[in-house]
Order: C-alpha cells, then sequence, then structure tokens
C-alpha cells in the first residue's frame, strides 16, 4: 500500500468511526460513542503519521501519537486528549466500564463528542 493509499486509509477509517460515535450518541450509548471518538482521533493522527513515517505505531496514546505526528498543542488540547485517552482504557476493560459508564452522562459526552469533532476538523488541516 502506498502511503498515499494508507493515509486515505485512515482517513476513511476515521470518518467512518465519526459517523458510528454520532449514531451511538442519537442512540444515547454514551459511553459507546467515546470510545468511538478516541478511536476516530487515534486513525487520523495515525493518518497524518503516515504521511511521513512507515512506521506503525502500535499504540492508542493520542498524546504519544501527536508527538510522532510533530503537531504541537496547547496545554487545553493536551488535557482534553489525556481525557479522551481514559475512553480508550476504560470502554475496553470492566473494572473501568462502570467508572466511564456513571461519567458518560448527556451533557458530558455531548460536550467530548462535539470537541472531537472540532479537533478532527482542526488536526486535517496540518
Amino acid at each position: 500500500m502506498s502511503k498515499e493509499e494508507l493515509t486515505k486509509y485512515w482517513f476513511d477509517s476515521a470518518e467512518q468511526d465519526l459517523l458510528t460515535a454520532d449514531a451511538l450518541m442519537n442512540s444515547k450509548r454514551y459511553m459507546h460513542s467515546l470510545f468511538f471518538c478516541h478511536l476516530m482521533l487515534e486513525k487520523i493522527l495515525k493518518g497524518i503519521i503516515s504521511r511521513f513515517d512507515d512506521t506503525s505505531y502500535m499504540t492508542h496514546d493520542l498524546l504519544l501519537l501527536l508527538e510522532k505526528a510533530k503537531i504541537e498543542i496547547n496545554k487545553d488540547q493536551a488535557k482534553f486528549l489525556g481525557e479522551v485517552n481514559t475512553f480508550n482504557i476504560r470502554a475496553r476493560y470492566d473494572d473501568y466500564k462502570n467508572s466511564l459508564y456513571n461519567k458518560a452522562t448527556e451533557q458530558y459526552a455531548n460536550d467530548y463528542f462535539n470537541r472531537s469533532r472540532e479537533f478532527k476538523k482542526w488536526i486535517e488541516q496540518k
């Protein structure tokens, strides 16, 4: 697969994950929507990295991927991504699921869904 094809794959897959996150929000499955928000941002970052780096980073850590993508962010963005990182862990492991489930109110999930979508738009401009 060429770099262009790989980048397109990551970006297309991220777009599908955003649509899934939206559908889950609409069906009030907030915890699962947040998981897909994380997945979408992870794929966007991997797509950006694939433009210039052949390494396949086997990590879900958005902050590490951002570093590998050589994109600078401010403290608020870092705090946001740090919180989004927890959606991946907490949605996967049963002992963490309850804490995310309780935290993922409609307001909280809407906030992070909208912020994830906006961050995606911002990062795609890089």
